[in-house]
């Protein structure tokens, strides 16, 4: 997915060699590889060969629907993809691995001081696991808020970075899980429906995939709402991660706990908890995208009168709908060239948009002037292509004027079209005929963030 151009770097001062970005990056890699290579030799010593390969096969099928899921949450200010790989590998390769040492030792801790193996079992899984692995997860969500920060800017934000850290910890696991299975099925001849593997997949892939996911979104929504804090709320913003967190842990945990229920317990958490959880989440999201295409079409119209936008923009950009027939009007007439341009800009007009609120709101940093100067002059490049795709797109998607007012069954008022004084019925006035409704705003409020607009200067980035 398209993201909007860089914003300018600042001015070249001297770093020691730890602090340049590549250094970082390779460290990260680096870290990350080893995590994996790490992972799979426990995976594989724990499920056979055999097993790991079936596991893999089994575990991999959930994994492009939700990863599709959370990119379509994200359609309205797309994120770059360096962060989604990063979230995967992080929950896939590190979270797991942190997880498969930390519950094995404490397991074996607990039962070797209680004498009793099953109760550690049962502790371990209900108190141990939930901890260890929500931090662990976690770990990647504070990482993206830290240090792409620019790239973290409210709640839909902090779901898709969870969101996707979780499945990539979840596919690990179902790994594990399932070539577990399978090789128990192996041991006892079961195949089919009736094997443990059928039903450990009926479990974990079809009826729950969105366990982990759902858990780790609520860290996620906390860090969100963090990042929409202003800077004087410092207690507010360390709270309301913490507070997501240890939600995410007493969901885990209940759901963890739920055979100890009795023998349909499972069942009735599933029905009682995750269920409702999952909806109620996936409104929250949803409304919270619809808010932000409000922030789209409400911000835009400012640049409309500054002459950086044609009028018609606020209202395309600010429907979905309309972004796709302009990508695919640019598609049909430019090629994909022309589609990634579409694309780009309707990003980085997306990204002006927020900019915008974020300055008025109090912020936007004190780069907020070169960030949106950045922007406004990659629209400008891109306008050849954008503008006549998305004018198509908003004349294509604008709703249908209302029909004419039928006339009272006793005809025209006071004996005529023209009226009780010889007016004729079309002329101004409080009884004209009224214009079909304009399907976009051309007029903002005035704000102190609002771009420089002179009434005879001509629209473009030479302005002064």
């Amino acid at each position: 997915m398209a993201t909007c151009p860089p914003y300018p770097t600042r001015a070249h001062r001297h770093t020691h060699w730890w602090q340049r970005s590549w250094v970082r990056y390779g460290a990260l890699i680096t870290l990350l590889a080893l995590s994996g290579l790490v992972i799979l030799a426990l995976v594989r010593e724990q499920t056979g060969t055999q097993g790991f390969l079936v596991g893999l096969g089994l575990a991999v099928l959930p994994v492009p629907l939700l990863i599709a899921a959370f990119r379509w949450l994200d359609r309205v200010d797309p994120g770059p993809w360096r962060n989604l790989l990063f979230c995967f590998a992080w929950g896939a390769c590190a979270a797991a691995l942190i997880a498969i040492v930390a519950n094995s030792f404490a397991t074996r801790w607990i039962a070797t001081a209680t004498a009793d193996p099953a109760g550690a079992d049962t502790l371990g899984a209900t108190v141990i696991a939930p901890v260890v692995e929500e931090s662990a997860k976690a770990a990647a969500v504070l990482l993206v808020f830290l240090f792409r920060r620019r790239d973290f800017t409210g709640i839909v934000d902090g779901v898709v970075v969870a969101g996707v850290t979780a499945t990539g910890f979840a596919f690990t696991e179902n790994i594990l899980y399932l070539g577990t299975a399978f090789g128990t099925d192996q041991l006892t001849g079961d195949s089919g429906i009736a094997s443990v593997t059928a039903a450990t997949f009926f479990v974990r892939v079809v009826m729950s995939p969105f366990a982990h996911p759902l858990f780790t979104v609520l860290t996620g929504i906390g860090f969100g709402f963090a990042a929409l804090s202003t800077g004087r709320h410092h207690l507010r913003r360390a709270l309301l991660p913490l507070a997501g967190l240890l939600l995410a842990m007493g969901m885990h945990a209940l759901w963890n706990g739920s055979a100890a229920f009795g023998e349909y317990g499972f069942f009735a958490v599933y029905a009682a908890f995750m269920v409702p959880s999952f909806g109620l989440l996936t409104w929250l999201v949803i409304w919270t995208r619809q808010r932000e295409l409000g922030t789209v079409r409400a911000e835009l119209p400012a640049y409309v009168l500054a002459g950086w936008l044609t009028p018609v923009e606020p209202y395309a950009l600010g429907s979905m709908r309309a972004r796709r027939i302009a990508r695919q009007y640019a598609r049909r007439h430019a090629g994909k060239e022309g589609a990634r341009a579409v694309a780009r800009y309707e990003a980085c007009a997306t990204s002006v948009a927020f900019l915008r609120q974020r300055g008025r709101r109090g912020r936007a940093g004190a780069d907020f002037t070169v960030r949106e100067r950045a922007l406004l002059e990659a629209l400008w490049h891109l306008r050849g292509v954008a503008r006549p795709a998305l004018d198509y797109a908003a004349r294509a998607t604008a709703p249908p004027p209302p029909p004419p007012r039928p006339l009272p069954p006793w005809g025209y008022p006071y004996g005529g079209p023209h009226g009780a004084y010889g007016l004729h019925t079309d002329a101004p006035g409080p009884y004209a005929p009224q214009a079909p409704w304009p399907p976009y705003a051309t007029q903002a409020p005035h704000d102190p963030y609002a771009p420089p607009y002179h009434p005879y200067a001509p629209p473009g980035p030479h302005r002064p």
